[in-house]
Protein backbone atom coordinates (compact mmCIF):
# COMPACT_ATOMS: atom_id res chain seq x y z
CA UNK A 1 0.00 0.00 0.00
CA UNK A 2 1.63 3.29 -1.03
CA UNK A 3 0.40 6.71 -1.30
CA UNK A 4 1.70 8.83 -4.00
CA UNK A 5 1.81 12.72 -3.48
CA UNK A 6 0.02 15.00 -5.96
CA UNK A 7 0.34 18.46 -7.27
CA UNK A 8 -1.92 21.30 -5.42
CA UNK A 9 -3.63 21.85 -9.13
CA UNK A 10 -4.90 17.64 -8.61
CA UNK A 11 -7.71 19.11 -5.75
CA UNK A 12 -9.33 21.29 -8.51
CA UNK A 13 -9.38 18.23 -10.99
CA UNK A 14 -11.32 15.89 -8.78
CA UNK A 15 -14.14 17.88 -9.31
CA UNK A 16 -13.60 17.84 -12.71
CA UNK A 17 -12.73 14.65 -13.03
CA UNK A 18 -16.09 13.82 -11.25
CA UNK A 19 -18.11 15.91 -13.94
CA UNK A 20 -16.64 13.64 -16.54
CA UNK A 21 -17.40 10.35 -15.04
CA UNK A 22 -21.11 11.96 -13.94
CA UNK A 23 -21.58 12.83 -17.80
CA UNK A 24 -20.98 9.48 -18.89
CA UNK A 25 -23.91 8.02 -17.48
CA UNK A 26 -25.96 11.40 -15.32
CA UNK A 27 -29.34 9.41 -15.15
CA UNK A 28 -27.82 6.35 -13.15
CA UNK A 29 -25.46 7.65 -11.11
CA UNK A 30 -28.12 10.55 -9.82
CA UNK A 31 -30.42 7.53 -8.94
CA UNK A 32 -27.93 6.22 -6.70
CA UNK A 33 -27.29 9.10 -4.93
CA UNK A 34 -30.46 9.71 -4.49
CA UNK A 35 -31.18 6.06 -3.47
CA UNK A 36 -28.34 7.02 -1.05
CA UNK A 37 -29.76 9.71 0.75
CA UNK A 38 -33.06 8.16 0.77
CA UNK A 39 -31.59 4.96 2.47
CA UNK A 40 -30.16 7.49 5.29
CA UNK A 41 -32.72 9.24 5.82
CA UNK A 42 -35.29 6.41 6.37
CA UNK A 43 -32.92 4.66 8.59
CA UNK A 44 -32.65 7.87 10.36
CA UNK A 45 -36.69 7.93 10.94
CA UNK A 46 -36.33 5.05 13.70
CA UNK A 47 -35.51 6.70 16.89
CA UNK A 48 -31.72 5.75 18.14
CA UNK A 49 -31.58 2.59 16.77
CA UNK A 50 -31.99 4.37 13.36
CA UNK A 51 -29.34 7.11 13.72
CA UNK A 52 -26.97 3.69 14.59
CA UNK A 53 -28.13 1.82 11.91
CA UNK A 54 -27.22 4.76 9.57
CA UNK A 55 -23.66 5.39 10.88
CA UNK A 56 -23.24 1.70 10.17
CA UNK A 57 -24.28 1.38 6.94
CA UNK A 58 -22.83 4.53 5.23
CA UNK A 59 -19.36 3.46 4.75
CA UNK A 60 -20.75 0.26 2.48
CA UNK A 61 -22.97 2.30 0.52
CA UNK A 62 -20.09 5.17 0.05
CA UNK A 63 -17.70 1.87 -1.10
CA UNK A 64 -20.95 1.62 -3.16
CA UNK A 65 -20.77 4.92 -5.00
CA UNK A 66 -16.84 4.69 -4.93
CA UNK A 67 -17.46 1.53 -7.00
CA UNK A 68 -20.66 3.18 -9.22
CA UNK A 69 -17.89 5.45 -10.34
CA UNK A 70 -15.46 3.15 -10.99
CA UNK A 71 -17.17 1.29 -13.43
CA UNK A 72 -18.51 4.24 -15.10
CA UNK A 73 -15.22 4.88 -16.02
CA UNK A 74 -14.33 2.04 -17.33
CA UNK A 75 -17.19 1.33 -19.38
CA UNK A 76 -18.61 -1.43 -16.95
CA UNK A 77 -22.20 -2.42 -15.92
CA UNK A 78 -23.77 -0.11 -13.24
CA UNK A 79 -26.94 -1.20 -11.17
CA UNK A 80 -29.08 -0.18 -8.01
CA UNK A 81 -26.85 -3.69 -7.14
CA UNK A 82 -23.78 -1.66 -7.18
CA UNK A 83 -25.08 0.78 -4.58
CA UNK A 84 -25.36 -2.03 -1.88
CA UNK A 85 -22.71 -4.24 -3.09
CA UNK A 86 -20.44 -2.48 -1.17
CA UNK A 87 -22.21 -3.31 1.76
CA UNK A 88 -20.74 -7.15 0.98
CA UNK A 89 -17.06 -5.99 0.60
CA UNK A 90 -15.02 -6.75 4.35
CA UNK A 91 -18.41 -5.92 5.92
CA UNK A 92 -16.96 -6.07 9.72
CA UNK A 93 -14.59 -3.61 8.83
CA UNK A 94 -17.05 -1.28 6.86
CA UNK A 95 -19.80 -1.16 9.92
CA UNK A 96 -16.45 -0.85 12.45
CA UNK A 97 -15.62 2.22 10.35
CA UNK A 98 -19.41 3.30 10.74
CA UNK A 99 -19.56 2.99 14.87
CA UNK A 100 -16.00 4.27 15.31
CA UNK A 101 -16.89 7.35 13.46
CA UNK A 102 -20.24 7.74 15.47
CA UNK A 103 -18.79 7.45 18.69
CA UNK A 104 -15.68 9.57 18.05
CA UNK A 105 -18.36 12.18 17.28
CA UNK A 106 -20.60 12.14 20.05
CA UNK A 107 -17.12 11.93 21.63
CA UNK A 108 -15.98 15.39 20.12
CA UNK A 109 -19.56 16.72 20.65
CA UNK A 110 -19.28 15.61 24.23
CA UNK A 111 -15.92 17.88 24.56
CA UNK A 112 -17.56 20.71 23.11
CA UNK A 113 -19.83 20.68 26.47
CA UNK A 114 -17.18 22.43 28.04
CA UNK A 115 -17.09 24.95 26.18
CA UNK A 116 -21.00 26.01 25.99
CA UNK A 117 -22.65 23.98 28.69
CA UNK A 118 -23.90 20.90 26.26
CA UNK A 119 -25.76 23.53 24.04
CA UNK A 120 -24.73 22.68 20.85
CA UNK A 121 -25.01 18.64 21.59
CA UNK A 122 -28.48 18.79 23.04
CA UNK A 123 -29.65 20.80 19.65
CA UNK A 124 -27.81 18.06 17.45
CA UNK A 125 -29.27 15.42 19.19
CA UNK A 126 -32.88 16.75 19.22
CA UNK A 127 -35.12 14.77 17.38
CA UNK A 128 -37.87 18.13 16.44
CA UNK A 129 -38.32 21.44 16.18
CA UNK A 130 -39.91 21.82 19.66
CA UNK A 131 -36.60 20.65 21.50
CA UNK A 132 -34.32 22.57 19.68
CA UNK A 133 -36.27 25.91 19.91
CA UNK A 134 -34.91 25.88 23.36
CA UNK A 135 -31.30 26.53 23.08
CA UNK A 136 -31.65 27.40 19.30
CA UNK A 137 -30.60 31.32 20.81
CA UNK A 138 -27.57 29.50 21.74
CA UNK A 139 -24.26 31.11 20.55
CA UNK A 140 -22.46 28.29 18.62
CA UNK A 141 -19.77 29.86 16.90
CA UNK A 142 -16.99 28.85 19.77
CA UNK A 143 -18.78 25.54 19.79
CA UNK A 144 -18.82 24.48 16.31
CA UNK A 145 -15.34 25.74 15.42
CA UNK A 146 -13.96 23.63 18.12
CA UNK A 147 -15.70 20.93 16.25
CA UNK A 148 -14.81 21.52 13.44
CA UNK A 149 -11.09 21.98 14.31
CA UNK A 150 -11.34 18.38 16.07
CA UNK A 151 -13.48 17.06 13.43
CA UNK A 152 -10.27 17.28 10.58
CA UNK A 153 -7.43 14.57 11.79
CA UNK A 154 -10.78 12.79 11.95
CA UNK A 155 -11.89 13.23 8.34
CA UNK A 156 -8.84 12.46 7.16
CA UNK A 157 -8.77 9.36 8.69
CA UNK A 158 -11.68 8.27 7.06
CA UNK A 159 -11.36 9.87 3.76
CA UNK A 160 -9.87 7.13 2.06
CA UNK A 161 -10.67 4.32 5.16
CA UNK A 162 -13.57 2.57 3.62
CA UNK A 163 -12.29 1.84 0.34
CA UNK A 164 -9.50 1.19 1.29
CA UNK A 165 -10.71 -1.84 3.71
CA UNK A 166 -13.13 -2.71 1.11
CA UNK A 167 -10.70 -2.97 -2.29
CA UNK A 168 -7.88 -3.60 -0.41
CA UNK A 169 -9.05 -5.54 2.31
CA UNK A 170 -7.14 -3.74 4.71
CA UNK A 171 -8.39 -3.91 8.67
CA UNK A 172 -9.56 -1.50 10.77
CA UNK A 173 -6.39 0.55 12.16
CA UNK A 174 -4.12 0.12 9.02
CA UNK A 175 -7.15 1.47 7.01
CA UNK A 176 -7.53 4.71 9.30
CA UNK A 177 -3.94 5.07 9.33
CA UNK A 178 -2.86 4.64 5.52
CA UNK A 179 -6.03 6.96 4.82
CA UNK A 180 -4.80 9.89 7.40
CA UNK A 181 -0.91 9.82 6.26
CA UNK A 182 -2.43 9.90 2.47
CA UNK A 183 -4.60 12.98 3.14
CA UNK A 184 -1.67 14.25 5.28
CA UNK A 185 0.87 13.70 2.34
CA UNK A 186 -1.79 15.61 0.16
CA UNK A 187 -2.67 18.46 2.42
CA UNK A 188 -2.47 21.01 -0.42
CA UNK A 189 -4.29 19.50 -2.95
CA UNK A 190 -7.21 18.84 -0.18
CA UNK A 191 -6.75 22.59 0.88
CA UNK A 192 -7.42 23.12 -2.73
CA UNK A 193 -10.19 20.53 -3.32
CA UNK A 194 -11.86 22.26 -0.07
CA UNK A 195 -11.47 25.64 -1.95
CA UNK A 196 -12.87 24.41 -5.28
CA UNK A 197 -15.85 22.62 -3.29
CA UNK A 198 -16.67 25.89 -1.45
CA UNK A 199 -16.90 27.88 -4.62
CA UNK A 200 -18.54 25.56 -7.22
CA UNK A 201 -21.38 23.99 -4.65
CA UNK A 202 -21.54 26.75 -2.33
CA UNK A 203 -20.24 30.40 -3.19
CA UNK A 204 -21.81 30.07 -6.81
CA UNK A 205 -24.98 28.76 -6.10
CA UNK A 206 -25.79 31.04 -3.48
CA UNK A 207 -24.81 34.40 -5.58
CA UNK A 208 -26.93 33.09 -8.59
CA UNK A 209 -29.98 32.52 -6.34
CA UNK A 210 -29.22 36.08 -4.53
CA UNK A 211 -28.80 37.77 -8.24
CA UNK A 212 -32.18 35.99 -9.42
CA UNK A 213 -33.97 36.64 -6.68
CA UNK A 214 -33.21 40.62 -7.00
CA UNK A 215 -34.02 39.83 -10.37
CA UNK A 216 -37.12 38.08 -10.30
CA UNK A 217 -38.47 38.19 -7.00
CA UNK A 218 -41.85 36.82 -7.66
CA UNK A 219 -40.20 33.25 -8.74
CA UNK A 220 -37.44 33.38 -5.44
CA UNK A 221 -39.21 30.29 -3.81
CA UNK A 222 -38.92 28.28 -7.56
CA UNK A 223 -35.41 28.99 -8.06
CA UNK A 224 -34.51 27.79 -4.45
CA UNK A 225 -36.64 24.33 -5.51
CA UNK A 226 -34.49 24.25 -8.73
CA UNK A 227 -31.33 24.54 -6.76
CA UNK A 228 -31.79 21.98 -4.47
CA UNK A 229 -33.23 19.28 -7.49
CA UNK A 230 -29.75 21.02 -9.13
CA UNK A 231 -27.95 19.95 -5.77
CA UNK A 232 -29.41 16.94 -5.29
CA UNK A 233 -29.01 15.45 -9.20
CA UNK A 234 -26.06 16.79 -10.43
CA UNK A 235 -23.85 18.03 -7.84
CA UNK A 236 -24.14 15.32 -5.45
CA UNK A 237 -23.50 12.75 -7.91
CA UNK A 238 -20.37 14.92 -9.27
CA UNK A 239 -19.16 15.13 -5.62
CA UNK A 240 -19.16 11.38 -5.12
CA UNK A 241 -17.44 10.51 -8.39
CA UNK A 242 -14.49 13.52 -7.37
CA UNK A 243 -14.13 11.06 -3.76
CA UNK A 244 -13.38 8.19 -6.48
CA UNK A 245 -11.24 10.44 -8.88
CA UNK A 246 -9.47 11.69 -5.36
CA UNK A 247 -8.52 7.95 -4.57
CA UNK A 248 -7.60 6.97 -8.23
CA UNK A 249 -4.86 9.82 -8.27
CA UNK A 250 -3.55 9.05 -4.84
CA UNK A 251 -3.61 5.53 -4.81
CA UNK A 252 -1.82 5.25 -8.25
CA UNK A 253 -5.17 3.78 -10.21
CA UNK A 254 -4.18 4.70 -13.83
CA UNK A 255 -7.52 4.54 -15.90
CA UNK A 256 -7.53 8.62 -17.33
CA UNK A 257 -11.16 9.99 -17.89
Amino acid sequence: MRAQTVSPAEGWRWLATGFAIFRRNPPILSLLVVIYWLTVIFLNVLPVIGAIAASLVIPGLSVGLMQAARNIERGQEVGIQTLYGGLRENTRTLLALGALYLAVTLGILGLSTIIDGGDLLRYMLASGRAERAVVEDADFALPALFVLVMLVPVLMAWWFAPVLAAWHRLPLGKALFFSFVACWMNWRAFLAYGAAMLLLAGLAPAVLVGLLALLLPGVAGFISSLLIVFMVLVMGPVVFASFYASYRDIFGISEIV
